[in-house]
């Protein structure tokens, strides 16, 4: 009976890290960059190029997750960026767009951040 709780944790760590991307996202690629970095990029070529202002949504503490949502899209349902820590070591953080709100958003703009 030690062992239960030890296995029970071990099971739930595992389903965790091969969690599948989220619904309604297309992968755009990986970075060894932090979520953080990746996400500010993403936000200041997209403010830059529209002209407009982006906002970035926190979905973990210390921008360890960050939504970064296409010029004129807003929370919680618009077109966005989604910034996630990778879920295989080669790689710090995974990005995928995620479409919502009838717009869409320049994937070269997300990989060339990456």
């Amino acid at each position: 009976m030690k062992f239960l709780p030890l296995i029970a944790i071990t099971a739930t760590l595992a389903a965790c890290a091969n969690q599948p991307m989220p619904s309604g996202t297309q992968s755009v690629g990986t970075s060894q960059q932090p979520p953080a970095a990746v996400a500010q990029c993403i936000a200041k070529k997209w403010a830059d190029k529209s002209q407009q202002q982006v906002v970035q949504q926190s979905v973990l503490a210390n921008d360890q997750a960050v939504d970064v949502y296409v010029p004129g899209q807003q929370p919680p349902n618009g077109a966005a960026a989604t910034v996630r820590p990778a879920w295989n070591a080669s790689a710090k953080t995974w990005v995928g767009m995620r479409a919502g709100g009838g717009a869409g958003g320049d994937t070269s703009d997300i990989s060339a951040c990456l």
